[in-house]
């Protein structure tokens, strides 16, 4: 019998430009050589440029989804994406509740790439309050940071605050910052832990987020000690970034499969 392939159960949104959502999540799992478990919080009408509405999918459904499977499959890692409803983050924070021992990547989308908003005060309170507790690494880029830690006046003051609420790792991306090079810090036990720097590509890419999380999400299944994991997750985004296509009128996608394709 093959080597078992670990799986990730995924809870994100679903993008029909094939940009970011749970198709992201689907080919970065496939690229750490994971199996994807994924379940829709949410329909978006999207395209490269805006997220121009979502339709939040019925809990008891994405409850019946969840449990389903983890009757079924044993799952080595959770990713979290996009979720529009403090219905389904409490949703979530049930499902998770039953488990143990997992690694849980939260990536709070908070805004579309063009700022649209997609979570309100109350769905960052619920963020906080009911997932966060349950997280191992936390990818929230600059932008959403200082949203989720209003009160924090630095972004390693954002950090801390998150740390806080239970997050094991925070890692903060830094491509919004106006810097030559993109700096992502790692935060955990109450202190920066590194960071890493890596060169400033041009164009804005579509689901970069979503690439980084499910990577982690992926390399933890495979058993990497988190640092590594975080590591090698940025190595992946950055070449998936550096390969980007612009297949509409909006921002570049990453391209995912980079390694396959033959030059």
């Amino acid at each position: 019998m093959s080597q078992r392939i670990p799986a990730v159960l995924i809870f994100s949104g679903l993008d029909p430009s094939g940009g970011a959502g749970i198709q992201a999540d689907i080919e970065a799992l496939a690229s750490q050589g994971c199996h994807a478990c994924p379940l829709i919080t949410t329909l978006t009408t999207q395209d490269t440029s805006d997220v121009k509405g979502t339709i939040t999918v019925a809990p008891e459904l994405l409850k019946d989804q969840a449990r389903t499977i983890l009757d079924d499959i044993p799952i080595a890692a959770v990713k979290i994406g996009l979720i529009d409803s403090t219905e389904i983050v409490e949703t979530i924070h049930e499902v998770l509740s039953e488990l143990s021992d997992i690694p849980v990547i939260l990536d709070p989308v908070l805004a579309s790439g063009a700022d649209t908003p997609l979570a309100n005060r109350e769905l960052q309170s619920a963020l906080r309050e009911f997932l966060m507790p349950l997280t191992t690494v936390l990818t929230p880029n600059s932008r959403e940071a200082r949203q989720l830690a209003p009160q924090a006046d630095t972004l390693d003051a954002c950090a801390m605050s998150l740390l806080d609420d239970g997050n094991e790792f925070v890692l903060i991306t830094g491509t919004h910052e106006p810097t030559q090079k993109v700096s992502n810090t790692l935060y955990t036990n109450n202190r920066k832990l590194e960071e890493f720097h890596w060169p400033r590509l041009q164009g804005e890419h579509h689901g970069s987020g979503c690439t980084l999380a499910s990577s982690i999400a992926g390399l933890l299944a495979q058993g990497n000690e988190p640092l590594s994991a975080i590591y090698e997750a940025q190595e992946y985004t950055w070449q998936s970034l550096q390969h980007g296509y612009r297949i509409g009128k909006g921002q570049y996608i990453p391209n995912r499969i980079f390694w396959a394709t033959n030059n």
